[in-house]
């Protein structure tokens, strides 16, 4: 068999035939688009994901409104299951606890009766336990479903029909969040607070080229559902605003509270999303009791001195979390001597009461594209859907209002000619096709007046016809003036958001306020040092310069690599085999009494690489780097410093190159000078690396 047959695929008794490589990137594509607006990636329109639009819209279906009695959340997972989305019952079932969760979302859809979880992440009790029924604010979301505003679809088996969307009056997206991994993309949206977003979408409605400045101090930034602080900076959040992706910094928010004799007790009610009691708790036993790492025989210099200054620090935490306080954790310190803010700030370095949350505004817009979207073009895409829905809505009304005036008309047609009526429908054969004839009626008409009772003949239903159509035809011009005029139409959007945002909103709980992140600071006297690194990557500090090399003893076998001289509160750098470096502070090296540690113990070596180069000064010292196949690049020491134990890629290097040993440049350097093997020699001025 040649290639060319070896790569087709026959397909049954067809003649066609189809290259394999060809067939799998159809296939894999098409899991991916199925993925990506199936499952994974929230509409930028209603802010629901498939499976939580199919609950939402079940739930609706069954009766479950606010003001219902909650029915087993089995029976829910059931209709769900049954008549919209085949799939895993535990995958609906967590969808739902997740949407009625009050820790997960800002605004919850589903309201949970029994054990819906926690934020330590504790399970919810299975679904046979628990009951569900619908939140006031899952409205904005459903109100309208049944006045035309969104298509209807078959469902999976055609045998009904589901909502291809929700008619959102608000951008519940923003509001609610989403997290999400598709193929080749995810998504995580923070929640933010309802008046705030509703303020946006009123002031761009208005004035749809304001300004990003005034949106952005609408919108400060997200408002989680569990509180905590926000300590990024403004130009930070407007940034990640614009561009729909970014990290913010967050952290706990605490108090002291003072107890008798002078004692106090730092105590933790609030903390960043996607940290728990549970973590911290686990956080301090880690640092308080280590465990040594993989591949070492004894803890770390770097563990030895955290476990040493918990221990200095704290006496004993406590979890008193519960039915009155959602999150109390209750830290007291060894003694009520020490400073309260070097307490604080070492918690806050050392535990994820400070962390990074990630921001990364990927959606699926209006026009069925998944893509990243900044802020303004999600509230401009859900004002569009909005607009589109609330014309729907009015044509929808409309059509409603002229039929009943339609029908109304033929009624007065009875009203001022009942006998004649009663005479031409005992006199024909066919009442329907007489009285059209007879008073020039439509045939719908003709249906309602045959339907009609007796005793809507009287007197005083007559006047009630009367008024009804009066009013219906005011009606009629008011919605007619809403489709003509598209500020009319303006005008009731802002007033119905601006009437949602007084009924649903609520203060902000995450407070925004800029800080300093939180570093542990080692105070360290500047002073001389000469670093002295042997060939097996053994160093040691010894204080001053000027010193005899001659001088300075190794281990038998071992042998001296460099002697560098600069300031204790410098750092040290290592390269690898790989290109990649390491930071070593230099004032926690062992002093020159002995034979000092070997590097490896300080940092985390990749596997099969090892420290090929050291070099160590201030973060401007300028170095050239280059590899034995002649490239290379100029960059400070700074560029290379990183706080990871484990480094970071700086180099690249193929196979069967290696790295030169760095050379440092001083500031009265003006030329570089290359030497080859075969002895030919060029220099290049250092303005040309």
């Amino acid at each position: 068999m040649d290639s060319t047959q070896a790569g087709l695929f026959d397909e049954g008794q067809s003649s066609e035939r189809i290259l394999l490589a060809n067939y799998a990137e159809q296939a894999y594509l098409d899991y991916a688009i199925s993925v990506v607006r199936g499952r994974a990636l929230p509409e930028v329109a209603d802010g629901q994901k498939p499976v939580q639009r199919r609950i939402l819209f079940a739930m609706q279906a069954m009766g479950l409104g606010a003001n219902a009695k909650p029915v087993k959340s089995a029976r829910v997972v059931g209709d769900v299951l049954g008549k919209y989305h085949p799939h895993s019952d535990q995958a609906a079932y967590d969808a739902m606890v997740r949407m009625a969760q009050d820790f997960t979302l800002r605004y919850p859809l589903v309201d949970g009766q029994g054990n819906f979880g926690s934020r330590d992440g504790d399970n919810a009790a299975a679904m046979r336990y628990t009951e569900a029924r619908l939140t006031p604010f899952a409205r904005v979301l459903l109100d309208e479903l049944d006045e035309g505003t969104v298509d209807f679809v078959p469902n999976y088996d055609g045998s009904q029909t589901e909502p291809a969307m929700l008619p959102a009056r608000l951008p519940v997206m923003l509001l609610n969040g989403a997290s999400g991994i598709a193929v080749g993309m995810a998504t995580e949206i923070p929640s933010h607070n309802l008046r705030e977003i509703a303020q946006a979408s009123v002031a761009l409605l208005k004035n749809p080229k304001l300004s990003d400045e005034e949106l952005f101090g609408l919108v400060p930034g997200p408002d989680f559902a569990g509180g905590g602080q926000i300590i990024s900076t403004s130009a930070d959040i407007a940034h990640i605003y614009g561009q729909g992706k970014g990290s913010i910094k967050a952290r706990a928010r605490w108090q002291f509270e003072e107890l008798a004799r002078g004692q106090w007790q730092l105590v933790v009610h609030e903390l960043p999303p996607g940290t728990s009691s549970q973590k911290i708790l686990e956080e301090i036993e880690d640092l308080t009791n280590p465990k040594i790492r993989t591949g070492k025989k004894s803890l770390s210099a770097e563990q030895q001195q955290t476990k040493a200054l918990m221990l200095g620090l704290l006496d004993t935490v406590r979890d008193e979390s519960g039915k009155q306080a959602s999150v109390r954790l209750v830290f007291e310190p060894k003694t009520s001597r020490i400073d309260r803010d070097e307490f604080v700030n070492t918690l806050l370095a050392q535990t994820s009461m400070e962390s990074s949350v990630s921001i990364n505004l990927v959606c699926i817009g209006t026009d069925g594209r998944p893509g990243q979207r900044g802020l303004r073009q999600v509230l401009v895409e859900w004002l569009g859907f909005r607009t589109q829905t609330l014309t729907r809505r009015t044509q929808f009304r409309l059509d409603k209002v002229t039929d009943r005036i339609h029908v109304l008309e033929g009624r007065m047609v009875v009203y001022l000619n009942v006998d004649e009526v009663i005479q031409t429908i005992r006199e024909s054969d066919e009442p329907r096709q007489a009285l059209m004839q007879r008073f020039d009626l439509s045939e719908r008409q003709a249906e309602d007046i045959l339907e009609m009772r007796l005793r809507q003949l009287a007197r005083l239903e007559g006047f009630k016809i009367e008024k009804e159509l009066a009013e219906k035809k005011d009606e009629q011009l008011r919605l007619q003036e809403l489709l003509d005029n598209p500020a009319a139409l303006k005008r009731l959007m802002v007033k119905e958001i601006e009437a949602d945002a007084k009924l649903y909103g609520d203060e902000r709980r995450t407070l925004i306020e800029t800080a300093e992140r939180a570093v542990l600071e080692t105070r360290v006297i500047d002073e001389p040092v000469t670093v002295i690194v042997s060939q097996k990557g053994w160093l040691r500090a010894r204080q001053g310069h000027g010193h005899d090399r001659t001088q300075f003893g190794f281990k038998a076998g071992d042998d001296l690599y460099d002697a560098l001289e600069c300031r204790s509160t410098d750092n040290l750098i290592a390269f690898s085999t790989t290109g990649r470096v390491y930071t070593v502070p230099v004032s926690s090296l062992p002093s020159a009494r002995g034979n000092g540690q070997p590097v490896t113990s300080m940092i985390d070596v990749e596997q099969g690489a090892r420290i090929v180069h050291m070099i160590a000064g201030d973060d401007g010292r300028r170095y050239v780097l280059g590899n034995s196949a002649g490239y290379g690049f100029a960059a400070t020491l700074k560029d290379m410093t990183t706080r990871q134990r484990a480094g970071k890629q700086f180099m690249s290097l193929t196979k069967g190159e290696s790295l030169l040993k760095p050379l440092a440049l001083r500031d009265a350097d003006e030329y570089l000078a290359m030497l080859s093997k075969k002895g030919r020699m060029l220099a290049v001025a250092l303005a040309e690396i």
